[in-house]
């Protein structure tokens, strides 16, 4: 399933691999790679490869689990066609409490104690996904996991999550993508490698060339 998730992701350019052209992150850092999961909603095909793996996932680790929280705002769209096939409840985090009204940072019924699996787009440093995290904690839920599509498989977003007692599974990670890429002939000779080298020390730019 990975492999088949990673070859659906670059075709329809959902993952984006341009070692010769860096792309730059809003913090400056230069990336060979950006991922847009957004693409999946517009691609039926994708769209409905994705969510049936995001089911699969929280039923094969997490077969408790009593309710779906989306990320906001990537994560809603997934949680909530996740949840439509689990039969599951779901709702949201917001970034940040509304200003009016009844200022709720949580969208949706959730009663404290609640088994919860977080449904996120993307895991690079984790610092989304652990902020949503904490918000369900400080409301009562017991948070048993994250679920994703897809992870860069960074230290610095592994050593967060894990001082963050919280554990993810993605659908499938920079290591497995870029060997579906070489294969396909998506990426050139040495770029492989270049792309890993960035993931292992991003502030270090020797793997541009």
């Amino acid at each position: 399933m990975e492999r088949q998730i990673a070859s659906s992701l670059l075709s329809i350019g959902a993952v984006f691999l341009r070692p010769e052209q860096p792309f730059t992150w809003a913090s400056g850092i230069k990336s060979p790679i950006y991922c847009d999961n957004r693409l999946t909603l517009s691609a039926p095909r994708v769209r409905e490869q994705v969510e049936n793996g995001l089911a699969q996932l929280v039923r094969r680790h997490y077969p408790d689990c009593e309710m779906l929280m989306g990320t906001s705002t990537a994560g809603i769209a997934h949680a909530a066609i996740t949840a439509t096939l689990l039969d599951l409840p779901m709702g949201y985090v917001r970034g940040e409490a509304k200003t009016h009204g009844r200022t709720n940072r949580i969208e949706g019924k959730m009663e404290p104690g609640t088994k919860v699996v977080v449904i996120e787009d993307l895991i690079s440093t984790g610092g989304s996904a652990i902020e949503v995290v904490d918000a369900l904690r400080e409301a009562g839920a017991e948070v048993l996991g994250i679920v994703s599509i897809f992870t860069y498989g960074m230290k610095r977003g592994l050593e967060r999550l894990a001082a963050a007692h919280v554990e993810n599974h993605s659908l499938c990670n920079l290591d497995i993508l870029v060997d579906v890429a070489e294969t396909e002939g998506r990426i050139g000779p040495g770029w492989k490698e270049r792309i890993l080298a960035f993931r292992d020390n991003p502030s270090d730019e020797s793997w541009i060339q």
